[in-house]
C-alpha cells in the first residue's frame, strides 16, 4: 500500500473524512426544506469542493451524502444514486484541484445528469404515467442550476478562504 493510501486510512484521515461527512449531513438536514425536491439548493454541496483541499473529503462526501439522503427520507435509489453522483463529482474535483473554478463544474454536471432524473422518477412522475421529457429536462436543469449556484457562489469563496489557512491543517 502506498504511503498516500496509508494516510487515507490513518486515524487523522478517517477523522477528517468523518468531519466532512458530519458537516455534510448536518447542513443537509438543517436546510432540509431546500435540500430536497425538484428545485433544490443543497447548501451542504459547498462541501463537494473540499476534495480540492484534501483527499479525505472524497470518502467523507460519499458517506455524508449517503447518510443525509437516508436520514432525509430518500427512497433507496435516491440514496444510492445520489451518493454515487457525489462520489464521482468528488473524485473529479480532486483530480482537477489545481483549477478550482473548473473543478467546481463536476458537482453540477454529475448532479444534473444523475440526481435530476432520480428526482423526476422517484418523486415527480406518478407510477404508470408516461415519461414527460420537458419535465425530466426541467428537473435536470433545476438540480444542475441549484448545484451551480451553491458551488460557485458559496463553494469557491469557501475554498479560496481555506487556501489562506496553513496547509498543514489538511495534510495526513
Amino acid at each position: 500500500m502506498s504511503e498516500n493510501k496509508k494516510a487515507l486510512y490513518s486515524a487523522r484521515g478517517l477523522a477528517m473524512g468523518g468531519m466532512v461527512a458530519a458537516i455534510y449531513v448536518v447542513l443537509t438536514l438543517i436546510f432540509q426544506p431546500i435540500s430536497f425536491g425538484a428545485i433544490q439548493f443543497r447548501i451542504a454541496e459547498v462541501m463537494t469542493l473540499m476534495p480540492i483541499m484534501t483527499p479525505y473529503a472524497v470518502p467523507g462526501l460519499f458517506v455524508g451524502c449517503l447518510l443525509a439522503n437516508w436520514l432525509g427520507g430518500g427512497i433507496w435509489f435516491d440514496v444510492a444514486l445520489g451518493s454515487i453522483a457525489t462520489l464521482l463529482a468528488a473524485i473529479c474535483t480532486r483530480r482537477f484541484r489545481a483549477r478550482p473554478a473548473f473543478a467546481a463544474i463536476f458537482p453540477t454536471l454529475f448532479n444534473g445528469l444523475i440526481v435530476g432524473p432520480v428526482v423526476y422518477f422517484a418523486y415527480v412522475r406518478a407510477p404508470g404515467d408516461p415519461v414527460s421529457m420537458p419535465t425530466l429536462l426541467f428537473n435536470m436543469g433545476t438540480v444542475a442550476f441549484g448545484e451551480l449556484v451553491v458551488c460557485y457562489a458559496l463553494g469557491l469563496p469557501m475554498i479560496y478562504g481555506l487556501k489562506k489557512l496553513p496547509s498543514k491543517l489538511f495534510e495526513a
